[in-house]
């Protein structure tokens, strides 16, 4: 293992950032934290990865890429007291079905939404926008069945499906209000927000709340 902090680039306000953040925070792992306010980590990410997407870890001579793959490859070379892909094989299929689960069904649509509004209102898909709320509600009716016997998204233990969840949840609620009728998922979203390295991700973004493009409402 390399004897250097493993080095994150990140922006706190960016709900894929949270994810790693929170696994990160879960097991007090030690890191180097590049925030991608500075135009300097902003200059060495261009560098690591052309695509600039984050977060990215570089730990040694080794670059992760893709938040889901940057928590498996900490929890694989920086375990922690919290496991966050199960050691049953069972479970760890559950946890990443999941984790695509909240990627692709919340988190997806959501930025559909908020990505919509930052464009030229003559470039704007009114359509898509409709599919994506069509989505939203249509994956918190599926989640609410689901958690109204768990506590956390496979059961008893917080994961890597928990760690998406926290972000996604959070700013789908801003960009599409989860009806008070999916109480459970209302619940599991409060639950989260109650986690210490949850709220310790969601205040350290609390300065870049006016970058939300919708408008960040007074709450959470």
């Amino acid at each position: 293992m390399p004897t250097t902090l493993p080095r994150l680039y990140a922006h706190p306000f960016s709900s894929y950032c949270q994810k790693v953040l929170i696994a990160l925070y879960e097991n007090q792992t030690p890191f180097d934290y590049r925030n991608l306010e500075d135009a300097e980590a902003n200059a060495e990410l261009t560098a690591l990865w052309p695509m600039r997407r984050f977060p990215v870890l570089v730990d040694g001579d080794r670059t992760v890429i893709e938040a889901s793959c940057v928590i498996e490859y900490l929890d694989l070379h920086y375990p922690g007291p919290v496991k966050l892909i199960p050691e049953d094989r069972d479970a760890a299929l559950e946890t990443r079905m999941l984790d695509r689960f909240f990627d692709n069904y919340v988190s997806t649509p959501q930025q559909k939404v908020v990505f919509d509004h930052l464009r030229p209102e003559a470039d704007r898909d009114p359509c898509g926008v409709r599919d994506a709320r069509t989505m939203l509600e249509t994956s918190y009716a599926w989640l609410d069945a689901r958690m109204a016997t768990r506590e956390w998204a496979i059961g008893d233990v917080f994961t890597l499906a928990d760690c998406g969840a926290a972000p996604f949840l959070f700013y789908a609620d801003w960009t599409h209000p989860i009806d008070p009728g999916f109480a459970h998922v209302r619940a599991y979203r409060a639950r989260l927000l109650a986690r210490p390295s949850v709220k310790r991700a969601v205040d350290e973004a609390r300065p870049y709340r006016p970058y939300f493009p919708l408008g960040a409402p007074d709450r959470d």
